[in-house]
């Protein structure tokens, strides 16, 4: 497994306006997921006031001193987001039971903890966001946003596009209700065709359910779009920083200050350029 470590110097808690959930605070601040806070918590991980809390439903003000795992809820840092081309054969996880290879091993080392928006399969590649702050991924994962996922979707069979264009007004299968999907034959070629499928809600494994639902099996599947955010060249391994004009506009969040990696001048670079950088693993 590896594990990352990270100074902060910094130990101020950010002022809360009102009190909150203390699952929703450890996100903020960049430490974890909202879902992985509220097991840290039940694991009696956390102390609150020199509480070991043994429930997510506890709420805390700006006066509450937070522990966690022995040290001092760090500040919050500036939001920030990164692209990153997800290769298959990567679990969407920091860590795995089965001790397969995760996405957050292969990640570049100046990257500070983060977290995924939401997740890619193990043979899916494609467009994986990754954020240093747990509300805003929470935040884009949920379907009231409205972004659409886009993919490319190689699969087995012959398509019928009547099928395709019904899954507009949504599909059961096995007993599960998906939302409307749109999906548009791109090209046939013999027993394989290439589809542009695209969705609000990503369900586990969704896009594989219903093709198999169709007859059609999926043998490989891209994603290229989540929302405003396109995979464009990044080529498999690569990430690059989202940054100043494009948060704000899309996540109406203000970058206070650069930090980790557009510190370093090989990142200077990068920022100016544009280029992407090479996962170091």
């Amino acid at each position: 497994m590896c594990l990352r470590v990270f100074v902060v110097k910094k130990t101020m808690q950010e002022p809360l306006s009102k009190p909150e959930r203390i699952a929703k605070v450890l996100a903020r601040a960049g430490l974890c997921s909202r879902r992985e806070a509220e097991r840290w918590i039940e694991a009696g991980r956390v102390i609150v006031d020199g509480e070991t809390l043994a429930s997510p439903a506890f709420t805390v003000t700006a006066e509450s001193k937070i522990v966690v795992d022995g040290q001092p809820l760090p500040a919050k840092q500036p939001t920030r987001l990164w692209r990153y081309h997800k290769p298959p054969g990567l679990v969407t996880s920091h860590k795995d039971p089965e001790g397969r290879p995760t996405v957050f091993q292969r990640l570049p080392e100046n990257l500070p903890r983060v977290v995924s928006v939401g997740r890619l399969d193990l043979n899916s590649e494609g467009l994986l966001l990754v954020t240093n702050d747990g509300e805003i991924a929470r935040r884009l994962e949920l379907p009231e946003t409205g972004w659409a996922r886009v993919y490319r979707v190689r699969v087995h069979g012959t398509v019928d596009e009547k099928k395709l264009a019904a899954l507009e007004k949504g599909v059961t299968v096995s007993g599960v209700k998906y939302g409307p999907i749109k999906a548009a034959l791109d090209k046939q070629q013999g027993a394989n065709a290439w589809l542009t499928v695209s969705l609000t809600e990503g369900r586990n494994r969704e896009i594989r359910k219903v093709m198999e639902h169709l007859g059609l099996t999926v043998s490989r599947l891209i994603r290229t779009a989540y929302g405003p955010f396109q995979l464009g060249k990044l080529t498999r391994g690569q990430t690059a920083e989202i940054t100043g004009k494009v948060l704000r506009e899309q996540l109406g969040i203000k970058q206070e200050a650069r930090t980790g990696a557009a510190r370093t001048g090989k990142n200077k670079q990068e920022a100016r350029t544009g280029k992407p950088n090479r996962a170091g693993k």
